[in-house]
């Protein structure tokens, strides 16, 4: 049975997508002497496969120049820290990955080149220090993380249309409580219910919203596979109330990785993660500003150089901007910052 559709008019809906920290941009020195610490960086590079940007599908031309400035000119990262441990890295693109939910981990688990790490271990092993950092912070700050949850999963339904068109409420179903789950929807149906009713209201009744820390642990641990706990169902609902109501029957739905989880990941590997994201012209920016790096800092010590993820949009809001691939950062010999494309 899939996705239920009401009565309700239809509406275009929007890629949610949550803010991400501001780029806080740093003045470049006036020249940046590179210690090639890059060897490693670059040894481990060399065997990925790596796609030139004039081959990368669903770019404009405008994205598509500023891509290979980029990647010709290079871009500096500096070590917050230890400005010394400065690299200039050319990315490149590491190729398609699955849409299949799992992308955020799919595609840091290429750029980092990991080999002797799959894409659900990346997955739980987020979950697992996002669990064990809760456990550390104060209430103050515990509550705050809860609040951001609720804003994404389980959003006040009386508010925020003026933002977005359509919102999402999302729900974790026990797959071994499927049968009874059905069972009780269709009791009301037997009563006259509207399916789409009565499903909404059972699974409301009975299933756990995604509203806080630990609940949004069991829904991040949900890869789309039959080893998965729980099932993700989506209630979809605009101003004038139910939409849809997305029942997720065969269990394949993944849960897509957020702020939250990009942070965590980022701190589990003592990295930061760069999502560069590139839109096109109808999000009505220039070529120079079309491209821009989003930060996710580690909440420790910086060890590692930095992740970069891409995404690439065609409008504001996203437009399918909420589907992750890879860059394959190669660094590069000793250059001076006048050269490099961006400083980061």
């Amino acid at each position: 049975m899939g996705k239920l559709l009401c009565d309700s008019t239809t509406v275009a809906a929007e890629t949610f997508q949550t803010a991400s920290p501001t780029v806080s941009w740093r003045d470049p020195s006036p020249t940046v002497d590179l210690v090639d610490q890059s060897a490693d960086v670059t040894a481990s590079t060399t065997s990925i496969g790596v796609a030139a940007w004039g081959e990368v599908i669903g770019l404009e031309e405008q994205q598509r120049r500023h891509l290979e400035r980029l990647h010709s000119k290079g871009v500096l990262w500096k070590h917050p820290e230890d400005q010394s441990r400065s690299i200039v890295f050319k990315l490149s693109h590491g190729g398609e990955v699955s849409a299949d939910g799992n992308c955020l981990f799919t595609a840091s688990q290429k750029a980092m080149t990991a080999r002797d790490v799959d894409a659900r271990e990346l997955r739980r092993r987020t979950v697992r220090r996002f669990l064990e950092d809760l456990g550390s912070v104060g209430e103050g700050q515990r509550e705050m993380i809860n609040d951001a949850i609720r804003h994404m999963y389980s959003p006040d339904l009386k508010n925020g249309w003026g933002i977005h068109v359509v919102q999402e409420v999302k729900l974790l179903a026990k797959k071994e409580d499927r049968v009874g789950l059905d069972s009780a929807i269709d009791e009301l149906v037997q009563l006259g219910m509207q399916r789409e009713m009565a499903a909404e209201s059972i699974y409301k009744e009975r299933c756990m919203l995604v509203s806080d820390g630990p609940s949004w642990a069991k829904y991040m641990l949900i890869s789309g596979s039959h080893d998965d706990e729980y099932d993700i169902i989506t209630l979809q609902y605009t101003e004038d109330g139910l939409l849809s109501v997305d029942e997720n029957r065969e269990g394949h739905a993944a849960a897509f990785g957020d702020d939250i989880a990009i942070e965590c990941l980022a701190t589990e590997f003592n990295r930061e993660i760069y999502v560069v994201q590139a839109h096109g012209s109808d999000a009505m920016v220039d070529e120079e500003n079309c491209v821009f790096f989003l930060p996710h800092r580690p909440r420790s010590d910086i060890c590692e150089p930095p992740i970069f993820l891409f995404m690439k949009g065609t409008g504001w809001c996203g437009a399918g901007a909420d589907h992750y691939e890879p860059l394959i950062a190669n660094a590069c010999s000793v250059i001076s910052h006048e050269k490099v494309a961006m400083v980061l």
